[in-house]
C-alpha cells in the first residue's frame, strides 16, 4: 500500500494529521482546507477540522470589515474530508475524484476567523467505482454551519 495509513488486521487508523491528510488528498495551500481528521470508519465517514484564522487568504477580499468564510470554500473543505473516504477505498490509492454536482446545499450561520469547522461528511453510494454521492455538515461549537450533498465522479489523469 502507498499511503501511510497502512493497517493492520486488527487496527485501522481512525485520525489522521495534516502530512497524513496531505499524502492522501493533492490540495496544497491555498486550496488544502482539512487540518485534521479526528475520525474515520472506512468505506463509511469522515470528521475532519478546518482551524479558520485570521490568515486566510481569502479574508482581505472576502468582506474586509467583517471577515467571512466563504460558502464555497465551507464546501470544498467539506469534499475534500470526502476524498478521504474515496482515496482509501480498496482499489482507489492514487485516485482523484472531482466535484461532478451539488444538491440541497445550505448555510445557516457565518464561519469567522477564530471558529474551529467541524465536518462530517457520509459516503452514501458509490457506482461502477466511478460516481459517489455523500452528504456532509459542517458544524462550529455544535451549531450547524453548512449542510449538502455533493457528488464526485472518479478522474482519469
Amino acid at each position: 500500500m502507498d499511503s501511510v495509513i497502512e493497517t493492520t488486521e486488527n487496527s485501522i487508523k481512525t485520525t489522521l494529521n495534516v502530512q497524513e491528510i496531505h499524502q492522501l488528498l493533492p490540495h496544497r495551500y491555498p486550496f488544502a482546507l482539512v487540518d485534521r481528521i479526528i475520525d474515520y470508519v472506512p468505506g463509511e465517514k469522515a470528521v475532519g477540522i478546518k482551524n479558520v484564522t485570521f490568515n486566510e487568504p481569502f479574508f482581505p477580499g472576502h468582506i474586509p470589515d467583517f471577515p467571512l468564510m466563504p460558502g464555497v470554500l465551507m464546501v470544498e473543505a467539506m469534499a475534500q474530508v470526502g476524498g478521504i473516504i474515496l482515496v482509501q477505498l480498496p482499489g482507489m490509492s492514487g485516485k482523484f475524484f472531482a466535484f461532478a454536482g451539488i444538491d440541497k446545499v445550505r448555510f445557516r450561520r457565518p464561519v469567522v476567523p477564530g471558529d474551529r469547522l467541524t465536518m462530517t461528511v457520509e459516503l452514501l453510494s458509490l457506482k461502477q467505482k466511478r460516481i459517489a454521492k455523500m452528504q456532509g455538515r459542517g458544524e462550529v461549537d455544535g451549531e450547524l454551519a453548512v449542510k449538502g450533498e455533493m457528488m464526485f465522479s472518479l478522474i482519469d489523469k
